[in-house]
């Protein structure tokens, strides 16, 4: 029998059980096909190509014990050059922030869009200036699935965004154009990460499904909710980029160096000197829900109500005392966190209790939120 911990300070099990769902979205070398149509396609083949080659080098370094040496001797220098950079990189938040995808106008757009009335005026003002949105949403409209449902079912591609925005409608852009910004703000064109990013997207999906759903049960606002959930993994996402790139900038000016001094053994050690994803997962531990709230603030919006209640969930140690807001995103995600634990068959059931126990589920609530579709967004 589980003893009750219900609301109150998270238990070293319940903390363990949440560092293992990060060790297999980041660690792990489970493949994924999560929502990402047709992103990184090319990207798949180009990582499943330096797998190989990585897995023939490592084969003959086995059977050469002064190849092995020289491998180890290079790897650590190289290893601990990227770890003395991603540590040097996070000390500042702002320059973590400069090498991401995130921008104001993306963020404003959540702004506009979690009100009320969101101004459609507005919206377009901000999407025109986002050549990449502008993209995303025309090509849905033109899309054949779309263009069924369209008045007279018309043919005919839209290109004018007024007219795109006009078909889309404004309940639908509020879940489209979060999930769109999310999306893009993934780690993306990183071979070393791209099923890292495809299981941390299946986990934002998840999350963001189920906060909808949660919001609707209680009569919150479910679109507030959808779009904190989404930038839940926001900080998390921003440490991958920021790792992705200082690891492949210094393996790549090494790789070159010993392909020009012909150096083949020192070639081969840091050819299969991987991505030092244990040390990364440690870093979005540390430092991931802090993120999540001080990049908003870094663009400006440090009174919005999306940072204040990322905020609250950074710094507040008892489930119990957070607002009614901050407590749907965090039951979104251990409902996520069980999801994708028991999909890896990697849950117990007294896990699975104390989960449920902690956040006061109820067995209607874990009913509801299975029978949910994580696989597509419900749009109107």
């Amino acid at each position: 029998m589980v003893v009750s911990i219900a609301g109150g300070v998270k238990s070293g099990k319940l903390l363990e059980i949440e560092a293992k769902l990060y060790q297999l979205l980041i660690v792990g070398k489970q493949k994924s096909s999560a929502m990402l149509e047709g992103v990184d396609d090319e990207l798949e083949v180009h990582a499943n190509k330096l797998d190989i080659e990585r897995e023939a080098v490592m084969s003959r370094l086995e059977k050469q014990v002064q190849s092995r040496e020289i491998f180890e001797a290079v790897s650590a220098q190289l290893s601990e050059s990227v770890r003395r950079s991603i540590d040097f990189r996070l000390e500042e938040p702002a320059d973590v922030l400069s090498h991401t995808n995130i921008c104001g106008q993306q963020v404003m757009l959540l702004e506009l869009l979690q009100s009320d009335t969101p101004d459609l005026n507005q919206v377009y003002q901000y999407v025109n200036d986002l050549p990449w949105l502008v993209l995303d949403l025309t090509n849905l409209v033109n899309s054949a699935s779309f263009r069924n449902k369209r008045p007279n079912r018309s043919e005919v591609k839209v290109s004018d965004l007024k007219l795109v925005l006009s078909f889309i409608g404004l309940k639908n852009l509020q879940t489209l154009i979060p999930y769109f910004c999310v999306r893009r703000w993934l780690p993306s064109g990183h071979a070393n990460l791209l099923w890292t990013t495809r299981k941390l997207w299946r986990h934002n999906i998840v999350m963001a499904i189920a906060s909808q759903a949660l919001a609707k049960a209680s009569g919150n606002d479910e679109t507030f909710i959808y779009i904190c959930a989404l930038l839940y993994q926001l900080g998390t996402s921003a440490i991958l980029n920021n790792s992705a790139g200082i690891y492949e900038h210094i393996w790549g000016s090494w790789l070159r160096e010993a392909e020009a001094s012909k150096e083949r053994e020192v070639y081969d050690a840091v050819l299969v000197t991987d991505f030092p994803a244990t040390l990364v997962y440690e870093k979005v531990l540390e430092h991931g829900q802090e993120l999540n709230w001080q990049l908003l603030e870094l663009l400006g919006f440090t009174d919005s109500r999306i940072t204040d209640v990322l905020k609250e969930l950074s710094y507040t140690m008892r489930y119990a005392d957070l607002s009614a807001e901050a407590a749907l995103i965090a039951r979104s995600s251990a409902f996520a966190q069980i999801l994708f634990l028991e999909e890896q068959r990697k849950l117990y059931p007294y896990e699975l209790d104390l989960i449920v126990d902690y956040y006061q589920f109820t067995a209607e609530e874990i009913e509801m939120l299975r029978a949910q579709n994580y696989h597509k967004l419900d749009l109107v």
